[in-house]
Parts: structure tokens; C-alpha cells; sequence
């Protein structure tokens, strides 16, 4: 399939680039994730990391740590809009790799913990989580799709 004249974007099937942009969201996600884990642990004086990351206990209101996990992954949610934006580029995707991170992150959980998550307070946080990831990114991209329109004859020269 050949792309129209005037379209912005490739439009054929390219899994290689799919596969990387996924892979490439969920490597930011996760680094910076570490980074806010290791600040948090830091600060805590924990040594149980990975937990924060993926330990469904982890998530919960009850005290100042839990309260941390769930500000890291807020702060996560907007650092994998930027990720997107970045990386992805598109509106119209931003859904479909957020969803697809955290899916990823739900199946990372479950591999952790050798259960399925049934934490109500891990449910509200990913879900919170992917909305603002995917609310954020769309937003963004959104803003950069429509920066590159031009609207005005401005750019054109008028020959007398």
C-alpha cells in the first residue's frame, strides 16, 4: 500500500516500529520508575524496591510509604505522557500504548507476586494511572499535530 500524496504519516503496517515504540514506552516507564523508587527508598531507608515497583501490598494509605508509591506512580503516569509523546507522536495511538503499558505492568505484577492482582487500591491507582498517562499524552501530541498545520498564506509568496 503506497501513502497519498499529502498524507502526514505513513499509514502501512510496520510491526518493527510498534514493537520498539512499545518497548521503548515501557523502558522509560520503568526507568523512571526505578529513579522515583530508589528517592523514595532512599529516603525511607527501605531496601525492598522491587516491592514498591510491583508488590500489591505496597499500594494502600495507611502511612507515609504507601502514600509514596502511590505519588511515585502518578508522577510515573505523566513521565510515560512524555514517553509518548516523545516517542509515539501520535494522538490518535496514545491510548492504545498506555493501555498496552500498563497491561504490560499488570502481567509483570502477576508474574511478581505468583497471583492476580485483587487489591482494590492497586485497580484505582493503574487506572488512574493509565487515564492520566493517556489523557496527558493525547494532550500533548494533540498540541504538536497541531503546530505543524499551517493555517495562515503567510508562509506562501504572492507573485505581483
Amino acid at each position: 500500500m503506497n501513502n497519498i500524496s499529502g498524507q502526514f504519516r505513513k499509514t502501512t503496517w510496520d510491526p518493527i516500529l510498534i514493537i520498539s515504540q512499545i518497548v521503548a514506552v515501557q523502558s522509560v516507564m520503568y526507568f523512571f520508575l526505578g529513579i522515583w523508587i530508589w528517592i523514595i527508598a532512599s529516603l525511607l531507608g527501605s531496601t525492598n524496591s522491587l516491592d514498591y515497583a510491583f508488590q500489591y501490598k505496597e499500594i494502600h494509605v495507611r502511612n507515609f510509604g504507601g502514600q509514596l508509591v502511590i505519588v511515585i506512580f502518578i508522577l510515573n503516569a505523566l513521565v510515560g505522557a512524555m514517553a509518548l509523546w516523545w516517542l509515539v507522536q501520535r494522538t490518535k495511538q496514545c491510548m492504545d500504548f498506555a493501555c498496552t503499558a500498563h497491561l504490560i505492568h499488570l502481567c509483570c505484577c502477576w508474574a511478581y507476586n505468583a497471583s492476580f492482582p485483587t487489591s482494590f487500591s492497586w485497580w484505582s491507582l493503574n487506572i488512574v494511572s493509565l487515564s492520566i498517562m493517556c489523557v496527558c499524552g493525547e494532550f500533548l501530541c494533540m498540541r504538536t499535530e497541531l503546530q505543524a498545520i499551517p493555517l495562515g498564506m503567510n508562509n506562501q509568496k504572492t507573485a505581483l
